[in-house]
């Protein structure tokens, strides 16, 4: 097939979308269908021929994405593909891709995603002022709403569901594919050393529990509800592990102020995922929104319990207390020390890591492409 990957930015640093557009085109190339990458920004090196930049210049990111819109509009015009891909609201497209959820979900109730009512208010009056997150919402409506949809590619069930709640589309329309984990990359046996060597940086003794959180948003992930739940445990042996480049001093604080800051570790940042899973005993994100969280997912793949919510998508391949525990109320502290505390029992932990390895093949990335092609190729029949 002839197709198209339509994203605003192709820099894998940038994101989860990123990043996933780059491995997406590498694999579809790999099983000789003819890609291009359509973009604003194309990463530096050796780019091919069939990437095409698309200009979009502006002073405001809402003016560089509707001349990113015109750009891509004026090069469909003149170029026919089998199948346009977009990870992001476009006006023409046959697969639509809302990594993040879909837009109309965002502008009408993003702001539940934070706790308070102070941070809600804020929350909701600049999603109004968000002159892109707006015209976004505005796009994919039209879109969503035109005589011909594309089929909209879901996260999970959870995106799913708010596709529905916003737009009244044929089930023909609908289709929901997981993430997908690199195996390869992410294989238990293959750096042994790893845990002892995260574990040593750290002087994390052997017989202390580490529940990992690696995440961008500490907020919207539940660092706090981490944190609080752990300070309820008193259990010394249970310890917090956060990877991620957000500013942790109020959460360093809040540990300080529960007494256990001696039990919390901030890593920061790392390019390096795979050695704090294997550093860990359970991974913890108490989130309050994620379409299909790959945290999670890659933390299956190792066999690493997880403990997360039902407004994770990721989570609709656990069974509750089998893989981990799925939290029907993220805020709820004490269900999260509870479901923590349990993760002191070693046989526990040892039956739920093994349950989670049998996850790996349906997490395959080889599946997910497989799954993939049949939606191509079902968008054009339906198209």
């Amino acid at each position: 097939m002839k197709i198209a990957l339509v994203i605003l930015h192709a820099d894998p640093a940038r994101g989860g979308a990123e990043r996933y557009t780059a491995e997406l085109l590498l694999a579809l190339r790999g099983r000789e269908h003819e890609v291009s990458l359509l973009a604003s920004t194309l990463p530096g090196g050796n780019v091919p021929s069939s990437d095409v930049l698309l200009p979009s210049p502006g002073a405001t990111r809402a003016g560089r994405y509707a001349r990113f819109l015109n750009s891509l509009d004026r090069h469909l015009d003149h170029i026919r593909y089998d199948i346009v891909h977009a990870m992001l609201p476009v006006r023409r497209c046959d697969v639509y891709h809302p990594h993040a959820g879909i837009a109309a979900e965002s502008v009408e109730s993003g702001h539940l995603k934070h706790a308070g009512k102070v941070e809600r208010a804020v929350s909701r009056f600049a999603n109004r002022m968000n002159l892109r997150r707006q015209r976004f919402a505005a796009v994919e409506r039209e879109l969503l709403q035109s005589p011909n949809p594309p089929t909209v590619l879901c996260l999970s069930d959870y995106v799913k569901g708010t596709v529905r709640k916003h737009y009244d589309l044929p089930e023909t329309k609908l289709a929901t594919l997981f993430n997908a984990v690199d195996l390869g990359r992410f294989d238990p046996t293959s750096r042994s050393d790893a845990r002892d060597e995260i574990r040593r940086r750290f002087s994390i003794g052997g017989d202390r529990v580490v529940g990992l959180m690696i995440a961008q948003d500490f907020a919207r992930k539940g660092l706090r509800e981490a944190i609080v739940a752990l300070a309820a445990i008193p259990d010394a042996r249970m310890m917090l592990l956060v990877v991620g480049k957000q500013d942790p001093t109020p959460y360093r604080k809040l540990a300080a102020d529960r007494g256990v800051l001696d039990r919390v570790i901030f890593n920061g940042p790392t390019t390096d995922p795979y050695a704090f899973y294997q550093a860990a005993d359970f991974f913890v994100l108490p989130t309050r929104h994620d379409p299909c969280s790959l945290v999670v997912l890659e933390s299956l793949a190792m066999g690493v319990p997880v403990i997360s919510s039902v407004f994770n998508g990721a989570c609709e391949i656990m069974r509750d207390g089998t893989h981990g525990y799925v939290l029907p109320d993220p805020p709820d502290t004490n269900a999260l020390a509870h479901h923590m505390a349990q993760m002191l029992d070693a046989g526990r932990r040892r039956a739920m890591s093994e349950a989670c390895l049998q996850l790996r093949p349906a997490l395959s990335y080889e599946n997910h492409v497989d799954r993939l092609l049949d939606i191509y190729r079902s968008a054009r029949r339906h198209g």
